[in-house]
């Protein structure tokens, strides 16, 4: 019996993974189980949104917007009970959060969820059951058509995260919707929007008009390699006022986004005192925004004056970004001038701590305290372990998994992002062939190789991985179109790994539904580096 128990579940797996290959969705569903067929939109095809689900109409619209678009179909909305020639969409209280259930017959499709993101999500993977086209703005007379299915799905990880750094270089608004909107096709649910550096200030903060006058502006800019130390003599700048900030907040909501804003604290903070030097622990010394990529020795020494500044641009911040997590960065922040300062020395034999360590964790124990005290939740780089972690920190694990392992062996929540995994800005083919990046060696391959569960781990312990995320540094990315050429097809390997159900990893399987999705980055413009896919 456990013999023909086991080659029958044998098949039913291998008839899922050719299932999901010849549909190809991205990241692969919990449960896809394939049918004859598919569904035809006709121009007197309803979307039918049911009284219990009236919470799912924008969703239903986005649909109908999106047949418009692409197909130049016009559908309407309209509530009522589920027909036949028809979408569905139905409330069902029995499913997670951002569960869904979606069938697709010859006859009607059926849409079930409980919120609106479940809905939302649903929504993704049938337009990845559809041609191309239905990514596109460009309407067509072809057939729309979705292939006929049963997906029951819910995500692994709640945390699945994209970070653009915006301090080094500056993305416009434009960019940073459209980066939001191809996240959502790929079912990612935050966005890290890195806001501050040595190298400038991106952030309108109304009480300290300065950051963004002088500190949001450097001289001039690196070209090259670091090593060749060669610069463009062009000044450079760019911010983001409040109102920008908001209109893209509402804009990430309506995609079942989050925003983190990161205001990096203490250190990458020299563009910040290139304005305001009286928090720096040489208060004569005349700063100016960073204009070489690295770390910078200037970092704000811990003086209540600095503490009263921090939180009220951490105030304007919070009003900003109604989401709960505020990152603060803590990495890489030199000891040297603390270790310089009598101010700071005094301050650790004052406090009783052992050393600089133990200084910068009071720091961040202060920022902590205060974000906590708003009902907001403090989220730092894995160097905020260092002389010991703040009570309600979360860490985002980035030097490997090391930091991540020992927060969650503390009862941290962790999201993992490890540098070797998940850095986008390393190269991700042949140096040679490539353009200039800031090095390391991450083809998509390695990304998709990553698994969350460590064996280091108890089952308590891996339950604080509440997610991953990629980050894209950008000291040698310029330009929109170079961003999301690191970014995809990076990103959908972090989009699988963070949504799929834990499996053995098979990378040809996943190359071959990569590949599929050629067509849909092509129709969504996708600036994409197409050395595996080939």
């Amino acid at each position: 019996m456990k013999s023909i128990f086991a080659v029958c579940l044998s098949l039913t797996l291998i008839i899922q993974a050719q299932a999901q290959n010849t549909y190809s969705i991205l990241p692969q569903p919990a449960k896809l189980m394939p049918a004859e067929g598919q569904f035809t939109f006709k121009s007197n095809t309803a979307v039918v949104v049911t009284k219990e689900a009236a919470a799912f109409t924008s969703v239903a619209k986005m649909l109908s917007d999106q047949l418009n678009a692409s197909y130049g179909i016009k559908l309407s909305v309209k509530n009522g009970s589920t027909s036949s020639n028809a979408v569905n969409f139905t409330f069902n209280d029995q499913l997670a959060e951002e569960a869904y259930q979606l069938k697709v017959t010859k006859n009607k499709i059926d849409i079930q969820a409980k919120t609106g993101k479940g809905a939302f999500y649903a929504l993704q993977s049938l337009f990845q059951l559809m041609p191309a086209q239905i990514f596109s703005t460009t309407p067509s007379n072809q057939t729309a058509s979705a292939s006929a299915c049963s997906i029951e799905d819910a995500p692994r990880y709640n945390y699945r995260g994209l970070m653009l750094d915006a301090g080094r270089n500056f993305f416009p608004v434009a960019f940073i919707k459209r980066y939001i909107d191809l996240m959502a096709v790929y079912k990612l649910n935050t966005f890290h929007w890195h806001l501050t550096e040595d190298q400038g200030w991106r952030i309108e903060i109304k009480k300290y008009p300065l950051l963004t006058s002088q500190s949001s502006i450097r001289k001039e800019s690196m070209v090259g390699k670091y090593s060749d130390m060669k610069f463009d003599h062009t000044p450079y700048g760019g911010f983001y006022t409040q109102e920008e900030i908001k209109e893209v907040v509402a804009y990430a909501d309506k995609k079942f986004i989050t925003i983190i804003p990161e205001i990096e604290m203490p250190g990458h903070s020299q563009a910040l005192l290139a304005s305001y030097p009286q928090l720096g622990c040489n208060p004569d010394k005349i700063y100016e925004v960073a204009t070489k990529w690295g770390v910078s020795e200037d970092v704000l020494c811990p003086r209540e004056e600095t503490f009263t500044f921090m939180e009220n641009i951490l105030t304007e911040v919070m009003a900003l970004f109604p989401g709960k997590y505020i990152h603060i960065g803590g990495d890489e922040c030199p000891k040297t001038q603390w270790k310089q300062s009598r101010f700071c020395q005094d301050l650790i034999k004052k406090l009783g701590l052992k050393n600089e360590h133990e200084l910068q964790s009071y720091f961040i124990g202060r920022i902590d305290k205060f974000i906590t005290s708003k009902g907001k939740r403090m989220l730092g780089w894995d160097e905020i372990l260092e002389g010991g972690l703040s009570p309600n920190a979360m860490v985002m694990s980035w030097r490997g998994t090391s930091g991540g392992i020992e927060a969650a062996k503390l009862n941290h929540d962790v999201v993992m992002s490890p540098n070797s995994y998940f850095y986008l800005d390393y190269y991700q083919a042949n140096a040679k062939t490539e353009p200039l990046a800031i090095g390391g060696d991450l083809p998509l391959s390695k990304c998709y190789s990553f698994e969350p569960d460590l064996p280091e781990l108890t089952e308590a312990q891996t339950k604080h991985i509440i997610g991953i995320q990629a980050n894209v540094w950008t000291e040698y990315i310029k330009t929109p179109a170079y961003a999301e050429y690191m970014t995809f097809p990076r990103a959908l390997a972090l989009a699988e790994i963070a949504w799929s159900p834990k499996a053995p990893k098979n990378y040809s399987e996943f190359v071959g539904r990569v590949k599929k999705q050629k067509n849909n980055m092509d129709a969504l413009k996708i600036n994409y580096c197409p050395v595996e896919l080939k």
